[in-house]
């Protein structure tokens, strides 16, 4: 992918070529379909289950898409929220071929504006050391103390 002027030249596997492509358009509780995220998922190496979009999206406050001009599936993050003042970001994700073009950071700016509208007053994200230079650099985030039980068994 590079970027030529305004727009966005990007490759995506299995042969599907998006030459030229706009800025991706980002919406807000938009149309997402499970077999979009599973594709998602799949484009960077995760694991997807199907099915898991359509158990889990009622349980969010909204989510976040990122879309290319024809329609084409590029990021999601899910917001997760206490229905009072903490939102959580949940399963960031970028289309492998159009990672480290600021897609990522965009999603997660919306998510936050839009978790501050519903009157969140913190919006909270746990990550993996290696994505520390994301959401500290890139986002705002800030350090912050906090606990984890890990509740399945190892191997299982």
């Amino acid at each position: 992918m590079a970027v030529v002027g305004r727009a966005l030249v990007v490759r995506f596997p299995r042969g599907a070529r998006y030459d030229m492509v706009e800025a991706p358009s980002y919406m807000w509780r938009g149309p997402l379909t499970d077999e979009e995220m599973v594709d998602l998922v799949r484009s960077h190496g995760g694991h997807a289950v199907a099915g898991w979009w359509h158990r889990i999206r009622e349980h969010s406050l909204g989510w976040v898409t990122a879309r290319a001009p024809d329609g084409a599936l590029f990021g999601f993050v899910n917001v997760a929220w206490d229905g009072c003042d903490h939102a959580f970001l949940l399963d960031p994700k970028t289309r492998g071929s159009a990672q480290h073009r600021g897609i990522g950071t965009r999603l997660v700016d919306v998510a936050v504006y839009q978790a501050r509208a519903a009157g969140c007053e913190w919006v909270h994200v746990d990550f993996g050391e290696e994505l520390a230079p994301f959401y500290f650099g890139a986002c705002g985030f800030t350090p912050t103390a906090a606990g984890l039980i890990h509740l399945r068994e190892p191997g299982g």
